[in-house]
């Protein structure tokens, strides 16, 4: 049974946070933009098989969160640790989709000697990473919202106040697994994205700002798993990824687009299982 609780921070913050409270594997759920902080329902039955229990949070600026304006990506490594300590957690994998991905590489590089392994499914790259064209692929509209998050939080605000999301952003496929498997995401999309978008703009900011590590600081076995049509964060940021995190494995999908590749999630949730190193 997922409970809900949150738990206020030295800082004043509050993040709220989610615990399915079975399993001997603990894995920290990391959602994308915008999301709420649920675990994957979807993968519940998988999980309750493997034994995994999970452990999410609204990231700042999201539901029960509070905003943390100017955030890095590291800062999730931060807010995961306490949550991990609260919960009396010492090792955990990590999992994140699409914005997530980087959470999830960013707990892994900050946390090495806690996190066990890691999963990023259709995670970008780090903005300009050298040798990759990193805006090359992407549909137009996500391209835009990126370009305007580079020139700073005003310039993105009122790219959202005067745009409305493109749904030629995803493939046929995806909007097929968004119809049917994957009918979860587009419920909690829509219950991220009610009010402000606070969270929102404050995760695009993150992505197109230094990170606050290398991903090559990332040393526990890492999977990248990523759609070959994704129009979001193309194949070509996995593959650079893959590169820059010695000895991780990438299943590319050709067919499949930032959503759809999700159907492949419950062969990348026994990887993480599977390979997933025992804590010293």
């Amino acid at each position: 049974m997922l409970t809900e609780t949150d738990l206020e921070l030295t800082d004043g913050r509050t993040l709220h946070i989610y615990d399915s409270g079975v399993g001997d594997l603990a894995v920290f759920w990391h959602h994308g933009t915008p999301n709420t902080g649920e675990p994957p329902e979807p993968l519940f039955p998988a999980a309750d098989r493997l034994g995994i229990r999970w452990i999410s949070h609204d990231r700042p600026g999201y539901m029960g969160s509070t905003p943390q304006p100017d955030r890095d990506i590291a800062a999730v490594a931060g807010d995961v640790k306490t949550i991990a300590d609260a919960l009396g957690m010492s090792h955990f994998a990590v999992m994140g989709h699409s914005g997530g991905g980087p959470h999830a590489l960013g707990c892994a590089a900050l946390l090495p000697d806690r996190v066990l392994g890691v999963v990023c499914i259709s995670g970008l790259a780090p903005y300009k990473a050298d040798g990759l064209d990193w805006s090359a692929g992407m549909a137009p509209a996500g391209a835009t919202e990126l370009r305007a998050a580079a020139e700073g939080r005003a310039a993105l605000e009122h790219y959202f106040a005067t745009h409305d999301w493109d749904p030629e952003t995803f493939t046929p496929a995806d909007h097929a697994a968004l119809a049917d498997s994957w009918a979860w995401l587009g419920g909690i999309a829509g219950k991220a994205s009610q009010g402000p978008p606070n969270g929102m703009v404050d995760d695009n900011l993150a992505y197109v700002r230094p990170w606050g590590f290398d991903p090559s600081q990332v040393v526990a076995p890492t999977l990248f798993l990523h759609g070959g049509e994704d129009r979001i964060g193309p194949a070509a940021h996995a593959e650079w990824l893959s590169r820059h995190v010695r000895g991780s494995e990438l299943w590319l999908r050709p067919d499949d687009g930032h959503i759809s590749v999700l159907n492949s999630a419950v062969e990348s949730l026994s990887w993480l299982r599977e390979h997933a190193r025992q804590p010293e």
